[in-house]
């Protein structure tokens, strides 16, 4: 299946829903099960679950394709794949039950172990509220990163740090706080506070955070924080790709205030242009190289190396702020018609600036990738 093409063939379907779900701060239900059916949020998960168990480069350029036409499609997207990657450390009758039996469902999650787990005869009592539980109104499961509890004291793991899960429940038994997504950008993600109470999770329903994946084929030998770095800083790029082909359509057609010239023979813009162009370009160039390299590593050794993971990272967040200041170039450069909810210039500059703030491609990342390019330890996962 070439999941580019499918994306790109929800295109219409896309932007006709894109203005509601800015308003309704949602992903359009309707436009979700489509792209469910289609198989486009089942890219991670492997085969044997009824999964495309994808090539990461056609994962990631699924999503900018998906966030090109609206960003927080891209965004759902995402969030659906990344959180079916777990499908590969679940409990196979777990795995089999969530994903192989129902091909159009949808799986989206937060891993930050804020909840609280404690243990009971049959598996986890888990009691969490998380923020940014995107895609929670458009999903069957709901997953959510919690801290094992003995006695009152956090559990510990045989390296000595608290020992964390990301546990599934169903959507019905999860509380979606609709009133918390207030936000400049990527509104239609719908990425409201998502809370459990007392939840009962059978044992095996539920992914030891850090441990090895259940499949080993090299898809599942990627890094899973690296996977999703480079899903976040995907959908920063289709954003930018969208201001591009944007300016370039205002460049030709608008005559400044005072001027006989169109922008487009302004040459300052064309400057501007060819410099956004040439930064998302390096971009996904430099990502395609380093994705390359971590697939045949992943194929031939059987793991990656720190360097190997590290420079993942690197191309995420190499990404994700290329794709800010094209976007904040272009966005200067049209002038005035930029800043009105009409020109799509705006929405991409809202949009863009929010996956910056994630904590895969924030700016501290570049700290660690420093770290491993000089020597240094490194006291997290990559």
């Amino acid at each position: 299946m070439d999941v580019v093409a499918t994306t790109r063939s929800f295109a219409d379907a896309i932007n006709a829903a894109a203005p509601e779900m800015e308003r309704e701060c949602r992903m359009d239900p309707t436009l979700a099960r489509n792209m469910a059916s289609a198989g486009l949020f089942r890219q991670l998960v492997p085969e044997q679950y009824q999964g495309l168990e994808v090539h990461p480069q056609n994962f990631f350029d699924s999503l900018a394709a998906g966030a090109y036409y609206d960003g927080a499609t891209g965004w759902c997207l995402m969030i659906g794949n990344t959180t079916g990657l777990l499908s590969g450390s679940l409990a196979p009758e777990w795995a089999q039950s969530i994903y192989g039996d129902h091909p159009d469902h949808v799986t989206v999650g937060v891993t930050a172990p804020i909840g609280r787990a404690e243990e009971n005869a049959d598996g986890l009592t888990i009691n969490g509220r998380w923020p940014f539980g995107s895609g929670s109104q458009i999903a069957q499961w709901i997953c959510g990163g919690a801290t094992i509890y003995d006695n009152g004291e956090p559990r510990k793991s045989e390296r000595g740090i608290p020992e964390t899960v990301l546990a599934f429940f169903p959507a019905d038994e999860v509380t979606i706080h609709t009133d918390t997504w207030d936000t400049s950008g990527l509104r239609g993600t719908g990425s409201h506070d998502i809370e459990v109470s007392n939840a009962k999770v059978p044992e095996g329903r539920w992914v030891v955070l850090g441990k090895k994946p259940r499949v080993d084929t090299p898809l599942y030998r990627f890094p899973t924080f690296g996977l999703l770095a480079l899903g976040v800083s995907a959908v920063s790029i289709g954003i930018g790709e969208r201001a591009i082909d944007e300016f370039i359509e205002l460049a030709g057609a608008k005559t400044p205030t005072g001027s006989s010239r169109s922008l487009a023979n302004r040459p300052i813009v064309q400057k501007d242009l060819a410099m956004a162009q040439a930064e998302l370009a390096s971009a996904r160039a430099l990502t395609r190289e380093y994705i390359d390299a971590a697939w045949t590593q992943a194929n031939e050794s059987g793991r990656l190396t720190l360097e190997t993971k590290s420079r993942l990272r690197m191309a995420a967040g190499n990404n994700a702020w290329s794709a800010v200041n094209v976007v904040d170039r272009l966005y200067h450069a049209a002038g005035g018609t930029s800043i009105y909810r009409k020109s799509r210039l705006q929405q991409c500059f809202r949009d863009v600036h929010v996956p910056t703030q994630h904590i895969m491609v924030a700016q501290p990342i570049f700290e660690v990738i420093g770290k491993v390019a000089l020597g240094m330890e490194v006291n997290q996962p990559l």
